[in-house]
């Protein structure tokens, strides 16, 4: 083998070596990106689980609102109520007499 032929495999393992030692430095960068995408992807599960459970809190919260409005309504309907029967009341102890 001439010198210059020892050169040029030199070179040429050189290379080789550079590409290897690329390939590996890209595969660790490959994995590490693929571990910070799975990371981003259990946070936004996560982050969409707890959407849907204040969601859910809210509908309760709502559905509680509307409850306790119903329930003053009753309270002055049921005031009401009491004040036209004693109404009557009075009306049927007049009509009596």
């Amino acid at each position: 083998m001439t010198q210059e032929e020892e050169k040029a495999l030199r070179r040429f393992e050189t290379r080789v070596r550079q590409l290897i030692m690329k390939y590996r430095n890209l595969e660790q960068e490959s994995k590490e990106l693929y571990e910070m995408v799975d990371e981003r992807d259990k946070t936004i599960q996560q982050l969409r689980s707890e959407v849907a459970e204040w969601k859910q809190r809210y509908q309760t919260l709502k559905t509680a609102r509307m409850i306790e409005v119903t329930s003053g309504e009753r309270e002055e309907a049921q005031k009401r109520i009491q004040q036209i029967i004693r109404e009557i009341d009075k009306c049927i102890s007049l009509i009596n007499l």
